[in-house]
């Protein structure tokens, strides 16, 4: 599945000054039957090692009481399924030894929220076996909803609603509802989404499955849908509106979460006083903090990243089509290189005030057929829809969903 990840982009406003969230953790075993598990609670010594900054994977398996030679092993088994040495902290590894014996059986390291890695030993010949397992979580399915007093994320938080499905949310609708400066009171919403347990103890969300926001009285709908593939071999996997037309649009709304717009787009000039000129400004400034991440605002390929004796300071340009491309200026440091291909809500630089900039923004200007535009007006379309020949499917599997978010009340 094409998951698409805008990092939270239009929601850091909304959650700004938010702790970390802590991970439910639980112990990872595998489903053996009821007879087999317990068999291997009493055989087996369980040692966790959370995985710190600055930690290598030597490191945690001298922990773990593992020796030089042993680790060396470990890593040679797992090397073609995945590489333990690039092991992140934050992350938790599980070994396993026999009670008695105090030999080493099994390790599990979770590669990320969908799959683990298994190292064990083989009960034939003793050789060291690697595999990646996808995780078997319980899945739940829950419907919340809500009005928006101040923020989304408080009313979330008014409801108790996990953070992280809130921004599932915002990420299903980042291309259609502007999360930074387009949220009203009143505004409501209501979606439908997987919690996933183990062991019978929640420990995340999984995806959304359809969801209907009511934003200054534009109704806004997204149903999940898994379609398969079309003639083309495309996937028509995603968030699609009732109508089949995808809600992921070509661009994002904003490429950098922001305090304020600082100066608009304007055709005229303007005087500048701190530089003492008057320039025109067909862009969009957005005042945000220094080091503030830049995104790209829709796929494409880098054409300048680099000093501009224009004035733009340390500017990236991004190709997005044969009629739209993008300029993101001012940074303080660029993340891209020309000719890079970037991919939409990727991080290509950081805000910063170089060049003819008075203070920390991002000069953000989008063009068209070589003429730059105004990002915030610009009715930018869908890039892909359901098939014809797939639109029978598509409507009665979300006929249900349909009838559960209807009304938001």
């Amino acid at each position: 599945m094409k998951k698409y990840y805008v990092i939270g982009l239009l929601f850091v406003v909304l959650v700004f000054g938010l702790g970390s969230v802590f991970l439910s953790k639980t112990r990872q075993k595998e489903a053996i039957g009821p007879v087999v598990q317990a068999e291997a609670e009493e055989l087996d010594r369980e040692i966790n090692v959370d995985i710190e900054t600055g930690m290598t994977f030597s490191i945690v398996c001298d922990e773990a009481g593992i020796d030089y030679a042993l680790m060396s092993e470990i890593l040679t088994a797992a090397q073609d399924v995945y590489d333990l040495s690039s092991v992140r902290a934050g992350k938790q590894i599980k070994f396993y030894f026999d009670k008695d014996t105090n030999q080493f059986k099994k390790l599990i390291y979770p590669i990320d929220t969908e799959e683990e890695l298994f190292v064990t030993v083989s009960e034939e010949d003793g050789s060291l076996l690697a595999e990646r397992k996808v995780i078997d979580y319980e899945v739940r399915i829950k419907t919340v909803q809500g009005t928006i007093d101040s923020s989304l994320y408080q009313s979330a938080v008014d409801q108790d609603i996990d953070i992280r499905a809130i921004i599932e949310l915002a990420d299903v609708f980042a291309w259609t509802v502007d999360f930074g400066m387009g949220i009203r009171v009143g505004d409501t919403y209501k979606f439908i989404y997987e919690e996933r347990y183990r062991n019978g103890e929640y420990i995340m969300p999984g995806k959304i499955i359809a969801a209907k926001f009511v934003n200054d009285g534009d109704i806004i709908e997204g149903y999940y849908f898994d379609g398969g593939v079309d003639e083309s071999g495309e996937d028509i996997e995603g968030y699609y509106h009732p109508t089949g037309e995808s809600v992921q649009k070509i661009f994002l709304k904003n490429p950098v979460s922001f305090k304020y717009i600082s100066s608009g787009f304007t055709t005229g000039r303007r005087y500048v006083e701190a530089f003492n000129v008057s320039t025109g400004h067909r862009a969009i400034d957005y005042a945000a903090a220094a080091g503030t991440p830049i995104r790209a605002v829709g796929d494409g390929t880098v054409t300048f990243a680099g000093w501009s004796t224009a004035g733009y300071g340390n500017l990236t340009s991004v190709r997005h089509n044969s009629v739209f491309s993008t300029n993101y200026a001012h940074q303080s440091k660029i993340a891209v290189s020309y000719g890079e291909k970037v991919k939409q809500g990727q991080i290509i630089g950081y805000v910063g005030s170089t060049g003819f900039s008075t203070g920390p923004h991002l000069h953000f200007e989008m063009v068209k057929n070589g003429t730059k535009i105004n990002p915030l007006t610009v009715d930018i379309p869908s890039d892909k829809s359901i098939p014809e020949d797939k639109m029978q499917d598509f409507q009665a599997a979300i006929a249900d969903w349909q009838r559960q978010l209807d009304p938001v009340k």
